[in-house]
């Protein structure tokens, strides 16, 4: 069997990555919002300089980020319990609908594109889907 070289991988899986961002539909939460409502759900309670550290934005930024968020209700403040003076960001209920709702439409996007492809090609990247989960989870 052929090795692809990782030379020739990258661009692809970048392109195809970019791909999906640009297809994926239009909602209410922006890319940041969306994946710190995934970060909660996924981690639990976090600090801002945790969910600013984790999205790459300063503090100030993700603080502002956050109040918005808690005033449409996706997340809630909390005192930390290790330091007082410290908030916990957490993901509510109505933040985890929204995010719910948000996977299902890029999974409905995803799927449609998916079903464009020959049944060789579907289950080519069926094949290669434990090395995705693999290549995902080595990030995380």
């Amino acid at each position: 069997m052929l090795q692809p070289h990782l030379t020739e991988l990258a661009p692809v899986l970048r392109e195809f990555a970019l791909s999906l961002v640009r297809d994926a539909p239009q909602d209410s939460l922006s890319r940041t919002a969306a994946a710190i409502l995934s970060v909660l759900e996924r981690s639990g309670p976090q600090r801002v300089t945790a969910l600013a550290t984790h999205e790459s934005i300063s503090q100030p930024a993700m603080t502002g980020l956050a109040q918005r968020m808690e005033s449409a209700g996706l997340v809630s403040r909390q005192p930390d319990p290790v330091d007082g003076r410290a908030m916990l960001i957490d993901i509510t209920p109505a933040g985890s609908r929204e995010l719910a709702a948000r996977r299902r439409g890029h999974e409905d996007a995803i799927t449609a594109r998916l079903a464009l492809l020959s049944p060789y090609d579907r289950a080519m990247l069926a094949a290669a889907t434990p090395a995705l989960v693999h290549l995902t989870e080595s990030h995380v």
